[in-house]
């Protein structure tokens, strides 16, 4: 008991710093994200920060809307919307409306390790979407479903819609009020029209090409429509044209009442009354024998 103790720590290794923060590293291997140090140790707000590490750490395809970050944090959207104001004014985060294969405009968000303007020049290319796995088609619905085409040579030239015919066109474009997904870009309906065209020529109208076009297509395109009726034009055979009109029938003389005769009171027809023919050769011969 007569030694002295003292209750303070034991002194540090040598070469540690005295004062400030002292890091215990480990080395992960999984669950981490590497950020850098002109973006952790960005001057302004935290909230930024924070917001910045939480994007850089989501994988592809998470939303990163307002909404959906104010769903993460507990800041409100001012903080939030402010925050991600000053990443994409800084060069981190980039903001373009861009036009999806089916002609819907979507918003994309993209986010820069680097800020724009140090790294490369190039714009990033839009992600790929992952494979999905194709479910099975039955037997049943394997005559609906159409194989997609082969690809179009890249030499062959695109039509111009001005050159097509208008009536074929008009027949293309009013697809999709029976069938919201079959949806048309110009240079599809350009290709399409000849094709109807043919059918047009060959009798076939508007009415029965839509419901050739429609019927009974499958619940879910494996390609763009425009390869399902493109698939559907080239495969389908014309239907038999209607018979010819029967020539107008000829218009049978109208038959005359009967009469009868004033001399014999035989029935005989005739527009009016009078004598029937074998009274008017009588009284004809008649009038000859008196005449001579």
């Amino acid at each position: 008991m007569a030694d002295p103790q003292s209750n303070a720590p034991l002194r540090a290794d040598a070469g540690a710093p005295t004062t400030g923060v002292i890091h215990v590293r480990t080395r992960l291997t999984a669950d981490f994200t590497v950020i850098s140090n002109a973006l952790a140790q960005r001057r302004g707000s935290a909230v930024t920060v924070g917001v910045a590490a939480y994007i850089a750490s989501l994988p592809d395809g998470c939303p990163v809307t307002i909404t959906a970050l104010c769903e993460h944090f507990s800041e409100g959207e001012i903080l939030i919307s402010r925050a991600l104001r000053e990443l994409e004014s800084a060069g981190y985060l980039e903001r373009r409306r861009e036009r999806t294969p089916t002609g819907q405009v979507r918003t994309r968000t993209y986010f820069y390790d680097v800020p724009r303007g140090v790294g490369p020049d190039d714009p990033p290319k839009p992600p790929k979407p992952r494979p999905r796995k194709r479910p099975t088609v039955p037997e049943t619905r394997r005559e609906a479903a159409a194989p997609a085409p082969a690809p179009e040579e890249p030499d062959s030239p695109a039509p111009a819609l001005t050159d097509a015919d208008p009536e074929a066109v008009a027949v293309l474009t009013a697809l999709r009020r029976v069938d919201p997904r079959l949806v048309l870009s110009v240079r599809e309906a350009a290709r399409l029209a000849p094709a109807v065209a043919e059918w047009l020529a060959a009798g076939v109208g508007p009415r029965e090409i839509t419901d050739l076009l429609t019927v009974r297509l499958p619940d879910r395109f494996r390609a763009r429509p425009a390869s399902v009726l493109a698939f559907r034009l080239r495969e389908t055979p014309l239907p038999v044209p209607p018979p010819p009109p029967l020539p107008p029938s000829v218009q049978r003389p109208a038959v005359l009442p009967f009469q009868t005769c004033d001399g014999c009171e035989r029935a005989f027809r005739a527009p009016g009354p009078g004598h029937c023919r074998s009274c008017r050769d009588r009284l004809a011969g008649e009038c000859l024998r008196a005449a001579g």
